[in-house]
């Protein structure tokens, strides 16, 4: 084998970080068709390569028969027996071949050959690379947006952030760095598709993941979050020591760790709340900054009944029932919130009570369809941190 192709094979290793053993493969495949086509007659070819040398011996798969009939697939015991002197009759014998000169034609199968096999190989190895990165924060740059997808390029491959998995208040062009939570990779007939999101509660988890010590050594864990992307989020939080509070390690000193997150995601609020086993005092500090005057559970039924001043009523419902919906989903319960007045109440005089501009029974499955279709507010109350 000529010597430049020691030479090729070396720089495909490294600039393609693709493995010795599949390159040799990808030539042995080329030199197999392209010796097909320089066969006179249709055969059953093989190929060996030496993995050292590059040097390849062809061969033809062939019959044992103690009587010629196809001349293209069978052998003569004779000449069999010529090769291998164990060979009998039915048996499968490689037999050395000598192809026509490979040509143009063979040439050019060959070259087809190797350029898929060095794609599909390197599709694989992209695929197995991001596939580990699952769940992680990724940087990359943005290559284009059509039709509402923004194509995000990501070392040497091309990830997509779905206008599903984009913030409402986020808007992209060409150029633009992009840090995105990994959702998932998959393969398809054109190679890995990396899908991106930057609407995901774990995008919450992981800035935070980066930024506070306390939670990346432990500490400090995230128990849970419930967010509505680009309007607001809540998560909630445990320390696993007692001298250090949860949520002053989160907001950082004067809130500067909270502030980064908050940057990050163009301005959403962030709530941060004090988990607690006990679920009437999680879910006082998940409707935190409202009153509560009274907390029942229904453990069976994993709801909440929640009362609360009247005038206190709208806080903890929030705006479009925002603060009560996060809350629900942060505790994964059921949440009934009513005013003093309301229960105190009854017969006619409840009937004269007017109706909520939004539900007050809400439940972790509910959504605000208004969210996603339109940019948040900045109206709201500011409880964040």
């Amino acid at each position: 084998m000529d010597v430049n192709l020691q030479v090729i094979l070396q720089q495909l290793q490294a600039e393609k970080s693709i493995n010795r053993e599949t390159l040799i493969e990808a030539i042995r495949s080329a030199i197999e068709s392209a010796a097909k086509k320089g066969m006179t007659h249709a055969a059953n070819v093989m190929v060996d390569v030496d993995p050292k040398t590059l040097e390849f011996k062809v061969y033809e798969i062939r019959t044992v028969v103690e009587a010629v009939k196809d001349p293209s697939r069978e052998i003569a015991l004779e000449d069999a027996k010529a090769l291998n002197p164990g060979a009998v009759p039915g048996a499968r014998l490689k037999a050395p071949a000598e192809p026509r000169d490979f040509g143009r034609i063979a040439a050019q199968t060959a070259r087809q050959v190797i350029i898929q096999k060095l794609r599909d190989a390197e599709r694989d190895q992209v695929f197995d690379e991001f596939k580990h990165r699952e769940g992680q924060l990724i940087t990359g740059v943005v290559k284009r947006v059509a039709q509402g997808n923004v194509y995000v390029t990501i070392d040497r491959a091309e990830a997509i952030l779905p206008a599903r998995e984009q913030s409402p208040r986020e808007n992209y062009k060409a150029g633009d760095r992009v840090r995105a939570y990994l959702l998932e990779v998959e393969k398809t007939v054109r190679g890995p598709q990396v899908v991106l999101s930057r609407a995901t509660g774990e995008l919450v988890r992981e800035l935070f993941f980066v930024e506070v010590p306390e939670i990346y050594d432990g500490t400090v864990e995230i128990k849970g979050v419930a967010r509505e992307a680009g309007s607001r989020t809540k998560f909630s939080v445990h320390s696993n020591d007692p001298n250090v509070d949860p949520v002053g390690a989160c907001v950082g000193m004067k809130g500067s760790r909270v502030r980064a997150v908050v940057e990050e995601l163009a301005g959403e609020k962030i709530d941060i709340v004090r988990w607690s086993q006990d679920p009437a005092e999680f879910c006082a500090n998940a409707l935190n900054p409202a009153d509560i005057l009274d907390i029942s559970v229904d453990e069976e039924r994993r709801s909440i009944l929640v009362i609360v001043p009247q005038d206190q009523l709208s806080l903890a419902i929030g705006k479009r029932g925002q603060n009560a919906r996060l809350a629900s989903k942060l505790l994964g319960w059921s949440i009934d919130i009513k005013s003093v007045t309301e229960i105190a109440d009854s017969g006619d005089e409840a009937a004269e009570i007017p109706e909520p501009e939004v539900p007050r029974f809400f439940t972790p499955e509910d959504h605000d369809p208004e969210l996603e279709s339109s940019p948040p507010e900045t109206g709201e109350r500011e409880e964040s941190m």
